[in-house]
Order: structure tokens, then C-alpha cells, then sequence
């Protein structure tokens, strides 16, 4: 009998998820009630829509888990879903499919912060002066988060000469990583930073992690680039140490919430580059993404695990 596999993702990648070879069957999902899906399938697909976020602070659903095997998410991070999603008897991330497009994010805010040839660019022979430009080789770029991301950010980081500081929760995943120096603490890389990448997941632990304290201890004119979750970094802090000038200026592609609500100062701050998080380049990612997921329906429909489980303990 074919897997029941009901899908939130575009048409086209349902079709191609349909080709698989064990051939599965392919349903619609309610998009009032994605979660009800779970009563006909063996295997849900979900993505981080509106309707997931508003169902967070809800009650578990009588029929949660239903008939399902295996919840994949389409997105590396599982915050935006309600926490009985972890209920179900395997989740599973897109860990690693967008990896090197928001390294290049990262690599290209860098250059931008360091280099900015924009601004330097000369319209007439009255701006024809010389200009001081920043220097990427022989910086420093600190890590906080050493995941795929923070991996893929430092193999750039290093081959460019800079000198790479990373800080994990394990340092087993640091193996094999050629250049990049481990630190116990969030803060010893923060201090020694002229660059700080937070790519951390969204946990209780995480939350604020950026803080005043923590921003007190970077070195002055540093820049901040977030990749990760909005809830990681405290934007008031963030405002405060801006202004103070102990941060140089921060690079946003999240925030919280998203959108920020009109007016909100960080639209309009001098020292603040807002992008609506796009550093995992979607469009160019997704192809990684069904790959990805069609190997895990050949392990599933195997009997095996698929891969990056999510840890419920962990919350990714």
C-alpha cells in the first residue's frame, strides 16, 4: 500500500514528490487546519504559514497525531509551529538545504559593512577624493551558532583570510573544520568580534540571548548580522547599544515580530540594514530541499529514519 503523503508545498514540488519511487499517494492539505490532514496521512509536510504561528498558544488538537508516522518541516527552524507539533512520532528539519545561500547573505553583509562601493562611488570630478575602505582579510569573524550555517559561513570566512571564533552547544560538530577557533562561551567570541553571526535556533534558552550585558562586551564598532530567529536577539538592547556606538551597525534579515509593526525604529535607524528574510534565497534553495526530502521518503518507505531529526528536548 502507498504512503499517504499530504503536502503544504507548491504544486510543482508535489508533483515531483508524487514520482518517487514507491509512488506515493499525494493529498491536499486544509489551509484553515493544516494539522487535520493528520487523520488520512502517514507522512505531513508543513511549511511556516500564518495559520501554524496563530495556532501556537492553542490546545492540542483531539486528533493530533492521527494515523501519522512522520511530520517533515520544510523549514530548518520548528519555532514557528505550536509545540504539540513535536507530538507526532518523528519530525524532522530541512537542516542544511539553505545553508550556503545565507552564508553568502552573511559573507555578502560583511563585504558591504567593510567595503561599502556604493557609497564610495563618485558621480563627478568634485567627489574624486580618497576614501578609507575597511579590510575583510585579517578581521575577525565570530560565530554563534555553529551549525550548517556557522560551518558554511567560516569555510568563506577563512578562505578569505579572516580569522574565524566559533561557540556551539557541542563541539563535536567543530571536527574536521580546518582555521576556525572553539570558545566555551558566547561572550569570548562577542569580545574578540569585529563581525558577530548569530545563527543559533529559536529555544527558551536562546531567546534574548542578545542582551545589554552581551552587547557590552563587544568590542567597539562591531557588527552584528543576524541570521537566525528575531527572538534571539533583544531589539531594544540592540537599539541601545547602536546608539551608544559599542555596535557599529547590524545587519537584519529577522526580527520579531515579522513583519515589524509601522514606524518601528528599526525601518529607519542609520546603522541598521533591514532585509525581510530572504538570506535562504528560497527560490534557488528549494531545489535542495526536494532532494533532500525525497531521499528521507526513500529511507522512510524503507522502514529507516529520516534525517535531522528533530529533538523535542532540544526544540531542533
Amino acid at each position: 500500500m502507498s504512503l499517504v503523503v499530504a503536502s503544504q508545498l507548491e504544486p510543482a514540488i508535489n508533483e515531483e514528490l508524487a514520482r518517487h519511487p514507491s509512488r506515493p499517494k499525494i493529498i491536499a492539505v486544509p489551509e484553515d487546519e493544516p494539522w487535520r490532514a493528520a487523520r488520512e496521512a502517514d507522512v505531513l509536510v508543513v511549511r511556516p504559514t500564518p495559520v501554524w504561528r496563530e495556532a501556537r498558544g492553542e490546545e492540542q488538537p483531539d486528533l493530533w497525531p492521527g494515523r501519522l508516522r512522520w511530520v517533515c518541516s520544510a523549514s530548518v527552524g520548528i519555532d514557528f509551529y505550536p509545540p504539540w507539533l513535536l507530538d507526532a512520532p518523528i519530525v524532522s528539519c530541512a537542516r542544511g538545504t539553505a545553508s550556503e545561500e545565507i552564508a553568502d547573505y552573511v559573507i555578502a553583509a560583511i563585504y558591504r559593512q567593510a567595503k561599502d562601493l556604493a557609497e564610495a562611488a563618485v558621480t563627478s570630478p568634485t567627489q574624486w577624493r580618497y576614501r578609507a575602505l575597511g579590510q575583510v582579510n585579517g578581521s575577525t569573524v565570530g560565530i554563534v551558532g555553529f551549525g550548517a550555517i556557522g560551518r558554511a559561513v567560516a569555510r568563506r570566512a577563512t578562505a578569505l583570510g579572516a580569522r574565524v571564533l566559533a561557540v556551539r552547544r557541542s563541539r563535536e560538530a567543530a571536527l574536521g573544520v580546518i582555521g576556525v577557533e572553539l570558545r566555551d562561551h558566547v561572550a569570548d567570541v562577542v569580545r574578540d568580534a569585529d563581525h558577530i553571526v548569530v545563527a543559533v535556533p529559536a529555544t527558551p534558552e536562546t531567546r534574548h540571548l542578545f542582551d545589554d550585558a552581551l552587547f557590552a562586551r563587544a568590542k567597539p564598532g562591531a557588527h552584528l548580522i543576524n541570521v537566525a530567529r528575531g527572538s534571539v536577539v533583544d531589539q531594544e538592547a540592540l537599539v541601545r547599544a547602536l546608539d551608544s556606538g559599542r555596535l557599529a551597525f547590524a545587519t537584519l534579515d529577522v526580527t520579531e515580530p515579522e513583519p515589524l509593526p509601522e514606524g518601528h525604529v528599526l525601518y529607519t535607524h542609520a546603522n541598521v540594514r533591514l532585509t525581510p528574510h530572504i538570506s535562504s534565497n528560497y527560490t534557488l534553495a528549494r531545489g535542495k530541499l526536494v532532494a533532500k526530502i525525497m531521499g528521507d521518503l526513500t529511507r522512510f518507505a524503507a522502514g529507516q529514519k529520516p534525517s535531522d531529526i528533530v529533538l523535542p528536548e532540544r526544540g531542533y
